[in-house]
């Protein structure tokens, strides 16, 4: 059977189809869509966890009981994660293993490039690089068969281009899930650190075997043409390569870990010019060069940042590039902005008016950082905002300043991370404002479930975790709600939180407009009252707009796109602001 599907949902199936029986992730561009499918296949268990780290332990004791199972997550989510990873590399598997990681050049959605090859030399374990959507499926069955012969780990990386551009993918026959002996083996799986001297030994002599394996392996394969440019490469970037030179011969790498040093010298004493083609890191130049093997155009001419494309590769090659279209003038500009209707709105508006030190996280919120807002100083990672809010705070106190940080945080984030940073600011007794923001969804990654919404990633009723009383069970006495929709309570909750020395927290219970799908009478603008002063629009909502003419301007407001939240009728102060009679947003 043939399907057109991304690479995510080709993995997804890929690991229904080759025995797969427990997965657990943590959502995260651009990986999400893979456990999401897996959850629609129906057959095989999977669950979402509270982080990265939880999601690769759970994987790990499925492992060790039998089971073949998967974990993903994006490659900043690995940082999570590493603790467990590096263990694993020694304790190796009884179930085949896979952690799926999802890389992202040119950052799209992510606070940093990382390239996560990095980790699989980091941890010595073999690492996959799929080129599309047929290779990402395949793989997943290769790779479960490495991760049981060699008794490892195995890393399968995609890149955003891979995760979400579809291609056609040819299904292989499905085999029964693969569930072996779960077995008492201390030595193997206790890592004090007699025996972990030991594994190390082990890990080291894996790696030679998985090199000699990476010699004759399929994964690696060559493909001569004209022997005049030869280019070395993997993942999406083969595309590239095959666009911008179809007559170039390649070695194409798909196990990129370790990597084939023998076949990579017999390839570049076949062609006259050697090319390294790869985005961000020069993981495989600097060892290619490492082993006395002259490479002509490599970093030296390609980019270490951002993605790589056909233009990128003739110019760096041979300084040609195809004429570029130009833009179309004057097209209207739209920063991204907060939803219609998003209680972060709120929220930010009146941290913005307060001129306070924000200390932000990962989420939806982050958008408080841009303009007109102005409203975040900091982003670090997920959990950070408590934890660098606490450390401001005594620095402040060191230094004679009064002022009182505020830290921003999500519901899933909370979760995620930030439970450990406020239990250490009660425990030191610290002196922030902590806010969290609970739409009771994952909202960035697109509305994924976590624990405070009462359901499973496969739709299953759950304990559902109330915020509040975890707070004060974190050590925190200072808790209070707040709803971030009245910005005059809300103003009064921030400033008694900022006035009442040591920790406050306040939680706002509002759910997110898009997960829960909430419609609410749109807002009529009376341009009688309406002066134009634009003061309702420091909100920053994609439903106001100005006028087209008239001697002055006026706002007004479109009811496709307005939800009726109410945030600017209350910016007004001419009374101009209204509730529309009858409106609904439909088309939100």
């Amino acid at each position: 059977m043939k399907k057109i599907i991304s690479g995510n949902e080709a993995i997804a199936l890929g690991f229904g189809d080759s025995g797969g029986v427990f997965a657990s992730g943590y959502p995260g561009t651009p990986s999400t869509e893979t456990l999401e499918e897996v959850a629609r296949l129906g057959d095989v268990y999977c669950e979402w966890a509270p982080n990265e780290k939880v999601a690769l332990e759970s994987v790990i004791g499925a492992s060790i009981a039998g089971g073949r199972s998967l974990s993903t997550m994006k490659h900043v989510g690995v940082n999570v994660a590493a603790d467990a990873l590096l263990t694993l590399t020694y304790t190796g598997v009884n179930g085949g293993l896979i952690l799926m990681v999802s890389d992202d050049p040119g950052m799209h959605s992510s606070q940093n490039e990382q390239d996560s090859r990095n980790y699989a030399k980091f941890a010595k374990v073999p690492m996959l690089d799929p080129s599309d959507s047929q290779e990402a499926y395949d793989m997943v069955r290769i790779g479960f068969e490495i991760s049981e012969q060699f008794d490892t780990p195995l890393m399968l990386r995609t890149t955003t281009r891979i995760s979400h551009a579809k291609g056609a993918v040819v299904q292989q026959e499905k085999i029964a899930p693969q569930i072996g002996e779960w077995v008492k083996d201390v030595p193997k799986y206790v890592m004090l650190p007699n025996f972990g001297k030991l594994k190390h030994i082990e890990v080291e002599a894996r790696l030679l075997k998985l090199q000699e394996y990476a010699e004759t392996s399929p994964l690696n394969r060559v493909e001569m043409r004209d022997t005049e440019l030869g280019i070395i490469t993997s993942g999406v970037s083969y595309q590239h390569v095959r666009e911008a030179y179809p007559n170039a011969s390649i070695l194409k790498l798909g196990l990129i870990h370790p990597l084939p040093m023998r076949k990579i010298s017999e390839f570049a004493a076949s062609v006259q010019r050697l090319v390294v083609v790869e985005e961000m890191d020069a993981i495989f130049e600097e060892q290619i060069r490492a082993n006395g093997i002259e490479v002509e155009i490599g970093k030296n001419k390609l980019p270490l940042c951002g993605e790589i494309n056909a233009d990128i590769l003739r110019t760096a090659i041979d300084g040609t590039r195809l004429e570029a279209v130009s833009p179309v003038e004057g097209l209207p500009q739209r920063p991204p902005v907060f939803c219609p209707s998003c209680a972060h709105r709120g929220l930010f508006t009146i941290l913005s008016k307060l001129k306070v030190f924000v200390s932000g996280d990962i989420g939806c919120y982050t958008l408080g950082a841009l303009p007109p807002m102005n409203a975040m100083h900091s982003v670090i990672d997920m959990g950070a905002s408590i934890s660098a809010a606490h450390g401001m705070a005594k620095v402040n106190a060191i230094a004679g300043r009064t002022e009182k940080p505020v830290a921003v945080i999500g519901d899933s984030t909370f979760f995620h991370s930030g439970m450990t940073g406020l239990m250490s600011m009660a425990y030191n007794g610290g002196n922030a404002l902590v806010i969290i923001m609970d739409n009771r969804t994952t909202g960035m990654t697109g509305g994924q479930e976590n624990p405070g919404t009462g359901l499973t990633l496969q739709g299953d009723d759950a304990r559902q975790v109330e915020i509040a009383p975890l707070v004060k069970a974190l050590g925190i006495d200072n808790v209070a709600e707040l709803d971030a929709y009245d910005l005059k309570a809300t103003e009064a909750a921030i400033k008694k939180g900022l006035e009442t020395p040591g920790p406050y927290v306040l939680i706002d219970k509002n759910p997110c407009i898009l997960r829960y799908k909430i419609r609410k009478p749109a807002i009529h603008v009376d341009q009688d009252k309406c002066t134009g002063c634009r003061a309702c629009l420091k909100v920053a909502c994609m439903a106001l707009g100005l006028t087209a003419s008239g001697e002055k301007q006026k706002v007004r407001v479109d009811p496709n796109v307005c939800n009726g939240c109410g945030i600017c009728t209350q910016m007004c102060k001419f009374d101009a602001m209204h509730e529309l009679e009858g409106a609904n947003n439909a088309n939100l």
